[in-house]
């Protein structure tokens, strides 16, 4: 959401809260640092602050698993998506998230817990060696603070739109809250908290699909209602809205502008791999799990509940879609109409008015708390990932290695606060971008496609040699952020990215994550076989082949991850047949 489009709105606030919403928004806040607090007496070490003292069950890791990507992207982000190209934004959710979290848990979880190692890069440290390390840890480290300040913005810009509160008041008072629950007991405050969050998440967001769906008569009605709505707007093809997979023959057959390449392969293939399984974001609270099966279990109770998430995140944007008798158009439009003193709403502002649409006094204060809790969780998790990372694989192997744990401890407390204001300098830059989303998906094409590359080659193929590793992550991480201003410098260049001239931004996004992986595979399949590999026995616990995998103990069929996985896999199988 632009700066300028946030003034345009600070007119009239879509919601007017009662002094019971503010009472009900409070508590939370309350209640959030006082979590913080009591849990401050149980973070006396380094693996307490920066791990949890990897002490979490399967349900508590799995479910802060899933609500730490719980933040802006997700429920202000694709909502506004959703309105804006239909239910394909749900392949976010299904394709771009479900196979790849079965991924982690079935087969990389054993490498990165039995390296008992703090995060992803201290994994590239070992197999690779201390360049790849540093470089990943840099890149890293970057893009979490910058996706921290996505969250911060997002939620100040939420609460100006919807109450019409202050955005510096908003940014400083989250990010104030957040840190001093994090800086207290750090990972541990961190996950205790996602879970809260994800109950409040989903008890704030049910009463808008709920809702909506009786009043549009279930989901046949609704989608008669979009086509209905659509063509009053004078929109064409307005049933590849409401179908996943049957438009995605050409890029010109959807609203996405986008085709099923893309999808399979630039997003479930790469962005959504690098995600879910090279993320240390969301890896961290894996790695949290107190044995092996609760770590392989963790992301698959995740997968679970992420594919019904899209019924409180894109449900909103196609009831917004189908009964909304205002019509929300873009961020440049937007900025357009504020120009002549008009105002228009976005497409990220369709959650914020199915919100007034659905909600009274009081539960009222629980939507809006929801939205607080999303934003928090997301803001925590990047935060509590860059202390880790700056700690352990910049400060520690870099500038003081010989430190106590003490030290080590006070200045992972240190660098969240660090990343803290860094981050709030983040939230002010993002004003600057036309939207999240183009915001959000450069820095996953930048940073995580070429990460997953370097992982998975890595993981899976002994051959490969430190010097491949380090100079493949660095050409499909250049090579992405050179495609990425090629393309904003000369649109015209979309159409080499994504191979047509059909193609639209979100397409770019996918290729380019598809194409910058494709590089490093290459370019590290080429360093490596042009030099001395290591030997296997120095590559035992980090590449199949040469790992013999823990065994994750002797439980019955209905308690082992694999049989889970399956019963997951028919699920998401089924849902994409029956929304095709």
């Amino acid at each position: 959401m632009s700066h300028n489009a946030l003034g345009a709105m600070m007119v009239k606030p879509i919601v007017s809260a009662t002094p019971i919403d503010l009472t009900i928004v409070a508590i939370y806040f309350v209640f959030v640092i006082g979590i913080g607090i009591y849990l401050k007496k149980y973070t006396k070490t380094g693996e307490d602050f920066f791990m949890a003292g990897r002490e979490m069950t399967a349900w508590i890791a799995g479910l802060s698993f899933l609500s730490a990507n719980l933040g802006a992207l997700e429920l202000l982000g694709w909502a506004g998506s959703a309105y804006e190209y239909g239910i394909l934004a749900v392949h976010w959710y299904w394709i771009g998230a479900i196979p790849a979290m079965l991924l982690l848990g079935l087969v990389m979880m054993p490498f990165y817990y039995a390296s008992k190692t703090h995060s992803v890069p201290g994994y590239l440290q070992l197999r690779y060696g201390p360049a790849t390390r540093g470089l990943s840890a840099i890149s890293f480290a970057v893009m979490t603070v910058l996706m921290s300040g996505v969250n911060i913005f997002a939620m100040a810009a939420v609460m100006q739109v919807v109450l019409g509160c202050n955005m510096n008041f908003s940014i400083w008072a989250s990010s104030i809250t957040m840190g001093v629950y994090v800086v207290l007991a750090g990972l541990l405050s961190a996950i205790f908290n996602e879970v809260l969050q994800f109950v409040l998440i989903w008890l704030g967001s049910l009463l808008i699909p709920i809702l909506g769906l009786v009043q549009a008569g279930g989901w046949s009605g609704l989608k008669q209602h979009i086509m209905t709505n659509l063509a009053h707007f004078g929109v064409q093809n307005p049933g590849s809205y409401v179908h996943v997979w049957s438009t995605l023959g050409h890029f010109s057959d959807n609203p996405m502008g986008i085709n099923w390449i893309g999808i399979v392969f630039g997003l479930g293939a790469v962005i959504s791999m690098g995600y879910w399984t090279t993320d240390f974001l969301v890896v961290q609270r894996v790695m949290s799990a107190r044995d092996l099966r609760s770590a392989k279990m963790a992301p698959i109770i995740g997968a679970a509940f992420k594919m019904f998430v899209p019924i409180i995140v894109i449900l909103p944007g196609l009831l917004g879609l189908g009964l909304l008798n205002v019509h929300l158009v873009s961020e440049t439009a937007v900025t357009a109409a504020a120009a002549h003193g008009q105002t228009l709403y976005s497409y990220n502002d369709v959650l914020p008015l199915m919100l007034a649409r659905y909600c009274g006094p009081a539960l009222l204060g629980l939507g809006i708390t929801a939205l607080i809790a999303g934003f928090m969780s997301g803001m925590a998790g990047n935060v509590t990932a860059f202390a880790t990372v700056w700690t352990h694989d910049i400060y520690k192997p870099m500038m003081n290695p010989n430190a106590s744990d003490g030290h080590y401890l006070a200045m992972g407390r240190w660098s969240t606060v660090l990343g803290i204001l860094v981050s709030i300098g983040t939230a002010y830059f993002v004003m600057q971008f036309a939207s999240i989303m183009d915001y959000v998906q450069a820095l996953f094409s930048f940073f995580i496609a070429p990460l997953f590359g370097t992982v998975i080659l890595g993981m899976l193929w002994k051959r490969t040699t430190a010097a491949g590793g380090f100079w493949g992550l660095l050409a499909g991480t250049a090579g992405s952020i050179a495609m990425y201003f090629w393309v904003d410098l000369q649109p015209s260049a979309l159409r080499y990215i994504a191979l047509s001239s059909d193609a639209k931004p979100m397409a770019a996004d996918m290729f380019r994550a598809l194409w910058s992986f494709i590089i490093v595979v290459l370019v590290t399949v080429a360093v490596s076989l042009a030099t001395r590999p290591r030997p296997e026995s120095e590559l035992k616990g980090l590449v199949m082949g040469c790992t013999d995998v823990p065994d994750e103990g002797n439980y019955p069929l209905l308690h082992r991850p694999v049989f889970w996985a399956v019963v997951i896999s028919v699920v998401f199988v089924a849902l994409n047949l029956y929304f095709w």
